[in-house]
């Protein structure tokens, strides 16, 4: 039977699951030679000669775990075709092969994990875990109690019905409202829609935390390896 290729993909290094998928997709996947554009495949990889971008995949010599202090203006990708700015360019100084773990809005700033470690990306990206990720939101205006009610109890979106969340305001400075949400979903600019709905305008939004993983004081643009209790901790959190 073997091993379906985006996992192979993922437990190398090469990317996420998710991410896998879309470079399946994109023909940048090689099997003994031949480009793969569907995804699925199963593969054998005792037998399969498995390239990414014309590179052999090898078994990396170890794992790595990074945080980054993302600046706005910085895609969340690898790459980006229109040769944008993307959170890659912010890490250079890593020789592995690495990649994002989720994504952060091109607006959005904050904590954005790395590795290379497949099992360690679905941990923390897969919705049954429901690992919290808290935000910090600047709001113009100001929330009513109801309006607070309903983000907390969730949010009918075009993707359906968000989990509830917890949200509470922190403080009001002139015209805008600074408020504190945890949420364990990551829907495309979730929080910005969420506000939306109930007629607010996210004016600036950043990621705090993941998990029991702070962003502390890294200053922006900067980057540091995750220590080995810290990994520990993402990994065994609401684990059941």
């Amino acid at each position: 039977m073997g091993i379906r290729l985006e996992k192979f993909l993922a437990h190398y290094g090469v990317a996420s699951r998710r991410l896998a998928k879309q470079l399946v997709i994109e023909g940048r996947v090689n099997i003994n030679g031949k480009p793969v554009f569907i995804p699925g495949r199963h593969i054998n990889p005792n037998r399969d000669n498995v390239t990414f971008d014309g590179q052999p995949i090898i078994n990396q010599p170890e794992y790595l775990y990074l945080m980054l202090h993302k600046p706005a203006g910085y895609l969340t990708t690898v790459t980006d075709n229109s040769g944008r700015k993307t959170v890659m360019d912010l890490v250079r100084a890593v020789r592995e092969r690495i990649y994002p773990v989720g994504r952060l809005d091109k607006d959005t700033e904050g904590l954005l994990l790395f590795t290379n470690d497949g099992n360690f990306s679905h941990r923390i990206l897969h919705p049954s875990y429901k690992l919290n990720k808290t935000y910090h939101a600047w709001v113009e205006g100001q929330l009513n109690r109801k309006n607070i009610q309903k983000l907390r109890a969730g949010i009918w979106l075009k993707t359906g019905l968000t989990a509830s969340a917890i949200v509470e305001e922190v403080r009001n400075r002139g015209k805008l409202t600074q408020y504190q949400i945890i949420i364990h979903e990551g829907k495309k600019r979730q929080i910005r829609k969420m506000f939306e709905a109930v007629g607010a305008r996210v004016d600036y939004l950043k990621r705090t935390r993941v998990g029991s993983l702070s962003l502390g004081k890294l200053p922006k643009g900067r980057f540091r390896h995750l220590q080995t209790d810290e990994i520990q901790s993402l990994m065994n959190e609401n684990v059941k």
